[in-house]
């Protein structure tokens, strides 16, 4: 069913006019919804990409590490996808932007200009039959006027022409000036009727010509509007549309995420990011205490020996033994006998030389070392040797997989730097043949400072090699108790001492600064500890003179700090200063522990 606005709408202009104003609203309050919907779709993708950003790991960080386990790997992935889904929101943004806000924009001000052009002809239509209308009227009143004069004249003529007192001059001037008013009555009688014919003319040409045709470029006006909006609804949809594909290839990409996560390679990649590469501890010794009765004298003699002629000092980890937070530095720090009674006598303070500890026999190894630390320029030996090989805190497994990994980075870099040199080589053999092309001498000091860095790595990768063989080789030896017991002391003795026929230690003053260089190569890499915490106080009950290896000395009353607590070995652990620290019996201590502090950590 078709209707025009022309003929149906004839008498509507004034509401015609407030519906066209209400259809151009619309479309701008269309136009402002898609623009704030382009804005949350701009916030809400850079609010997905801060977040992406965020979870992202940071270079050189510890976060990067924990990307070798599959959950890891999948939930980087799914940050990536992520990153991708918040950009389709951005081309949603975008496409909204060009297609329908510019677009509608631009359209609504050509909108308003042929409204306003249609309607400006309307009113000039409807201002001049209104003034077609007020002429029509004019001459109508007017003409009745003329009328109303032309009668008044005609009947003053009939009285004075019945009056017989009134001269002849009177009644003829009475005459003419009736027949003028009739002929002015004529005139505006002809007059009124023109202006009629003209007005009636003018009306129908409005209302069946003019009119209709503004009414009917107004409603195509309208329809196209219309239309307009429909055509951006539609597009609005399709950008929406447009972005499902990559939107669902990101969500695939979240969901083969998830299915790449293998909780069996994640538990086999714990075993390899923490095996240390030790064997279990084996059965614990029989510790006779009973054997501290029946010391022979020349384990007397030879104690007292080794305490005549120097003070008692304590051999602590700032003054002999490096102490290192894990338990394999502990064994081989604390002492190796059981701790001495608690004395009987009163006065215990009487005792010259304090409770002392049973002995042990020990085997020959064992025997010269303690020979060994009496030398003080042997025992600073022996602290460089320390330093290089047991402050290395990591176990031998994970120590073995950095030094390959530092290994595999030097050969990456003495790659690149073989590269440059060929290059810098073929370059100076052209600009050898072709002298025009550039100075051969130019090359040289790039290709001198290349060859010092070639240099450098390969001695730092044959250091490095070395360190992991030397790794590889106790790892190897781990199956033998035995040579895992010695084979490490004896290696590093050998090394500092060379033996003689005659058994008697000769100092190595090479190897001496051999160990201590690579010493500190090895504590740039491995240490980087602090001092264990304290768990808490202890008083001394009775002095103790530490004269075994890694124990400390204290008098009566004194109070130290506890940074571990007996093993069961009968042994406690305390710190004096920040450089002092070792064992002392645990019954000749009251110990006071701090129920707020952790204790220390300790490793097998």
């Amino acid at each position: 069913m078709s209707c025009r606005w022309g003929t149906e709408l004839w008498d509507q202009f004034d509401n015609l006019e407030k519906h066209t104003h209400w259809g151009i609203e619309f479309v701008e309050r269309y136009t402002k919804f898609v623009k704030e919907r382009s804005e949350i779709e701009i916030s809400y993708a850079k609010q997905i990409r801060n977040l992406s950003k965020k979870y992202q790991p940071k270079k050189n960080s510890r976060e990067e590490d924990e990307y070798k386990y599959t959950s890891c790997r999948a939930f980087l992935m799914t940050l990536n996808e992520l990153n991708d889904y918040a950009g389709q929101h951005e081309v949603i943004a975008e496409n909204l932007t060009t297609h329908i806000i510019c677009e509608l924009t631009r359209y609504i001000q050509e909108l308003k200009a042929e409204r306003k052009s249609h309607f400006h002809d309307g009113r000039r239509a409807q201002q001049h039959i209104e003034n077609s209308w007020k002429q029509l009227e004019s001459s109508k009143r007017r003409f009745e006027r003329d009328c109303k004069e032309a009668d008044r004249a005609q009947q003053y003529f009939d009285k004075i022409d019945a009056d017989i007192n009134v001269t002849k001059a009177d009644v003829e001037k009475a005459r003419q000036q009736a027949q003028l008013k009739h002929q002015v009555a004529e005139d505006s009688k002809n007059e009124y009727l023109t202006y009629l014919q003209k007005f009636n003319k003018e009306q129908n040409e409005h209302y069946y010509s003019l009119i209709p045709h503004i009414f009917q470029k107004i409603q195509e006006m309208e329809e196209k509007r219309i239309e307009k909006v429909g055509e951006s609804m539609k597009t609005y949809a399709e950008v929406n549309r447009k972005v499902l594909p990559i939107v669902s290839k990101c969500l695939d990409g979240m969901t083969n995420a998830a299915a790449s996560i293998e909780p069996t390679m994640d538990t086999k990649q714990v075993v390899e990011s923490f095996k240390s590469g030790f064997e279990p501890p084996g059965d614990v010794e029989v510790e006779d205490y009973s054997l501290s009765m029946r010391r022979t004298v020349s384990e007397s003699s030879y104690l007292n020996s080794r305490g005549e002629g120097k003070p008692s000092r304590s051999n602590s980890r700032g003054k002999l033994w490096p102490f290192k937070r894990n338990k394999l530095m502990s064994l081989l720090a604390s002492p190796r006998q059981p701790p001495p009674p608690p004395p009987t006598s009163p006065s215990p303070g009487a005792m010259p030389n304090g409770p002392q500890s049973p002995q042990q026999p020990k085997e020959p190894l064992s025997h010269r070392l303690n020979e060994f630390m009496t030398s003080k320029h042997k025992m600073q030996c022996l602290r460089s040797l320390t330093r290089g090989t047991m402050m290395c805190h990591l176990p031998p497994e994970q120590r073995r997989k950095k030094l390959q990994a530092k290994i595999n980075d030097i050969n990456k870099e003495l790659q690149k730097e073989v590269d440059q040199r060929d290059a810098l080589t073929k370059m100076k053999d052209v600009y050898v043949k072709n002298p025009h092309m550039g100075d051969p001498n130019s090359v040289d000091p790039r290709l001198e400072e290349i060859g010092q860095n070639i240099d450098k790595l390969e001695l730092d990768s044959r250091k490095y090699e070395a360190w992991l063989l030397e790794v590889e080789t106790r790892l190897a030896e781990k199956s033998d108790p035995h040579r895992r017991q010695s084979g490490f002391w004896s290696i590093t003795v050998c090394r500092l001492y060379a033996v003689s026929p005659d058994g008697s230690y000769t100092e190595d003053h090479s190897t001496e600064h051999h160990l201590k260089s690579r010493s500190t190569d090895f504590d740039d890499d491995f240490d980087d500890e602090d001092p264990l915490p304290t768990i808490g106080t202890c008083k001394s009950l009775y002095p103790f003179e530490g004269q075994n290896e890694g124990t400390i000395s204290m008098a009566e009353g004194e109070l130290l700090y506890v940074i571990e607590e007996d093993k069961g070995d009968g042994w406690t652990r305390v710190r004096r200063n920040e450089d002092e620290e070792g064992y002392v019996p645990t019954s000749y201590i009251k110990v006071f522990f701090d129920t707020n502090a952790k204790g220390a950590m300790t490793y097998i």
